[in-house]
């Protein structure tokens, strides 16, 4: 349906008409598209950073929390992975037992690094009843610190063509045997041995670290994954294989269980280009048959090509949305180079090719310094990259643990980003970030964007940014809000010593404002906006 915003658009130098085909084509992907995807300015945050303290308390810290996190606009909150590591301080990722979540003896202790598993339960019931939903971190690949080892056939393989044999069939002794001691058969009586696995990294008669591919009936690397190294099944410790019915029908009742102990809304599968897509659509049409109500689910397959990522997607039939690798990459990127070009930052991404199934974000325990697939945002472009993600259409943007609290690890300790005030750009997305957008990406170092809000949130907002210092944008954010005074969210308010245009902008008679920005990002709003004089960092 055409608008009075829509023709202004046409009016406009360089914006590009739209047919009638590409409209009726984008009504009908509106109105096809799966449940499953985010709601209009869902807000998620990844609620745990690389380097939490290993004190067994953060269950606890996150149920403190929660409180002030839904009143800065989060809907739901990403936990790290609940289960028993291989180590008593591992991430999760290490993962030893998916049915221990802090409550057997083993591995050296009850808890896991997060806590118990009461303190679990206590945090997603808290998290209920708040009405802030739980996405669970499920680590599915592999399995860590076997109890004992056994011999059987293998060959290796060249680490970087898995798919090129480099041996003839050896015996070799590798860490397959898991029988879960301390938690006995409770929950499930299946003992996990070689046949269940498809490849393991140590030798432990040659102790000799390298690729082995296990032989035997039906075994090898699943054809259903990332191609990077020929086939890249393998990542780490254990490499469970997917092909066995055991296995499958292990981990589909542990999803059953999972939820009935802890209910989710979503759920995060690590490392989703090393196991089979077959397997992951057939979990997650498990897990959503078992969920009550929508049920998100995103698919962490780590790849620079946006052409990559959108055949994932299209190989789990857009079960999942992505998390949009490129884009981060950009901000990397940018972050690090004099003057970035801005018109170029959403170049070659997944939320431009494919903005209801990207997940965008700007860190993460992953990309964090020091971690495997660093990619370092510097501090002075985050303000940029979070509201590029917040305030923006399209994409379902996560924001991190480590930018809202800070990072206290290491010589170099984190401070939180955007000064303070990303609790402000989270609060604006959930108020004012609705409606139709124009874009005014006319300039290299200066760009900006306008939200025209919708008949729930009228107000709108328009944003400025900045690499090449102080600047100001002519934008229309139209002709109802002629003769209002806009504030800018991110500065104090007028005082009366501002020169004329420093803190407030005028609309005009036409609709236009000439918006500055005096740093990297400016976001406008009417200054009589509903709850513009309640923003404010909410206390964490």
């Amino acid at each position: 349906m055409f608008s009075f915003l829509t023709c202004h658009r046409r009016r406009s130098k360089g914006q590009p008409q739209l047919s009638w085909k590409q409209i009726e084509d984008a009504a009908h992907d509106l109105e096809s598209r799966p449940s499953w995807t985010a709601p209009d300015n869902t807000l998620l945050m990844q609620a745990f950073e690389w380097h939490v303290p290993d004190d067994k308390a953060h269950w606890r810290r996150l149920q403190h929390a929660l409180p002030g996190l839904q009143a800065i606009g989060v809907d739901h909150i990403w936990i790290p992975p609940g289960c028993k590591a291989m180590n008593p301080s591992g991430n999760g990722y290490d993962i030893y037992d998916l049915y221990d979540l802090g409550e057997f003896d083993q591995k050296g202790a009850r808890t896991t690094k997060w806590g118990t598993r009461q303190e679990l339960e206590e945090l997603v019931a808290h998290a209920q009843a708040l009405g802030v939903g739980v996405y669970w971190d499920a680590v599915l690949n592999h399995k860590a610190g076997a109890d004992y080892p056994e011999r059987f056939k293998a060959v290796k393989v060249d680490p970087k063509r898995r798919d090129v044999e480099i041996s003839d069939p050896v015996e070799v002794h590798g860490w397959v045997g898991f029988n879960f001691e301390g938690r006995g058969d409770q929950y499930s009586s299946l003992k996990y041995h070689w046949q269940h696995f498809s490849g393991v990294d140590w030798d432990d008669t040659r102790q000799e670290n390298a690729i082995y591919k296990i032989c035997g009936p039906n075994k090898g690397w699943a054809s259903d994954v990332g191609q990077d190294n020929g086939n890249y099944d393998y990542l780490m410790f254990a490499d469970l294989d997917y092909s066995h019915p055991e296995v499958r029908e292990d981990v589909l009742r542990w999803g059953t269980w999972l939820q009935s102990v802890v209910p989710l809304k979503g759920m995060r599968l690590d490392a989703a280009k090393h196991f089979s897509t077959g397997f992951q659509k057939e979990f997650i049409d498990h897990m959503r048959q078992t969920a009550e109500g929508k049920f998100f689910v995103i698919g962490e397959y780590w790849s620079s090509d946006v052409r990559t990522l959108v055949r994932y997607l299209e190989e789990m039939e857009y079960r999942v949305s992505a998390v949009d690798v490129p884009l981060v990459e950009n901000f990397s990127r940018m972050s690090k180079a004099r003057g970035a070009d801005l018109r170029q930052v959403f170049q070659g991404t997944l939320v431009q090719s494919k903005p209801d199934y990207a997940l965008t974000f700007v860190a993460n325990h992953d990309t964090q310094p020091g971690q495997m697939l660093e990619n370092v945002v510097e501090p002075s472009f985050k303000p940029l990259a979070y509201a590029l993600i917040l305030l923006r259409q399209g994409g379902t943007p996560c924001v991190f643990y480590g930018d809202l609290y800070g990072i206290n690890h290491g010589a170099h300790p984190m401070t939180p980003a955007c000064e303070g005030k990303l609790p402000i750009l989270m609060q604006a997305r959930k108020l004012y970030a609705y409606g139709e957008q124009q874009d005014y990406f006319d300039q290299p170092n200066c760009v900006g964007f306008v939200r025209y809000g919708n008949a729930t949130h009228p107000s709108g907002l328009a944003c400025v940014l900045s690499t090449g210092g102080p600047a100001q944008k002519r934008m229309y954010v139209g002709r109802r809000h002629a003769g209002e005074q806009w504030t800018d969210l991110l500065r104090r308010q007028p005082g009366a010593d501002d020169p004329p245009g420093a803190t407030t902008v005028t609309i005009d008679a036409a609709g236009y404002g000439v918006f500055p920005v005096p740093g990297q990002v400016s976001v406008w709003v009417n200054g009589t906006a509903p709850g513009r004089d309640q923003m404010h960092q909410v206390p964490l």
